[in-house]
């Protein structure tokens, strides 16, 4: 990923109207980059600070299941690495219970796992219902076993916020896909 750091504004846009570059994110890569999730992981999330883990639709992006990112990138910071954050109109943070099972490293940064993001996408309350199901119908099709992990999880847990409408957003998903439909 390339940025203002490396080349002027005036180069990058001048290799991308040339057929060399084109902008992914908030970065700019040669146009035969494989389109890879640590190339969008880079692209979503350049210089983020170190505790901060790329979440959500952010993350959704990331892992190939929504087409463009978010005009704000959703991060998450664990509850034991307190950060001071900064007032970023491009970024917004919420601190998080979450292990290291639950975030995978693509490209250096920091990300939630399939299983994570669609677990927190459903949960979303104040998130549409349709482009939810949505991002998370993509995300088990990337990995179809997220589909009845996410299910185990939200069943076992006793007291879960918007439990209801996790169960009734994911047995959306899975409805056509090969995934197991929750009971």
């Amino acid at each position: 990923m390339l940025g203002t750091d490396d080349l002027p504004l005036a180069e990058l846009c001048a290799a991308r109207l040339d057929g060399e570059l084109v902008a992914i994110g908030t970065g700019w890569c040669p146009v035969d980059e494989p389109d890879l999730p640590s190339l969008r992981a880079a692209a979503v999330a350049p210089r983020l600070p170190a505790p901060l883990i790329v979440e959500r639709r952010s993350a959704a992006w990331v892992h190939g299941a929504l087409p463009s990112p978010p005009s704000v990138t959703e991060c998450c910071v664990p509850h034991d690495e307190r950060v001071a954050v900064r007032n970023d109109p491009t970024r917004s943070v919420r601190e998080v219970a979450i292990t290291d099972v639950e975030i995978v490293e693509l490209g250096g940064i920091r990300c939630t796992s399939i299983e994570r993001t669609a677990f927190d996408l459903l949960r979303d309350a104040a998130a549409d219902d349709g482009s939810t199901v949505d991002v998370v119908r993509a995300l088990v099709e990337i990995a179809p076993s997220t589909a009845e992990r996410v299910l185990d999880r939200i069943e076992s847990a006793h007291r879960l916020p918007h439990k209801a409408l996790a169960l009734r957003r994911l047995a959306e998903a899975v409805a056509g896909t090969a995934a197991r439909p929750p009971a």
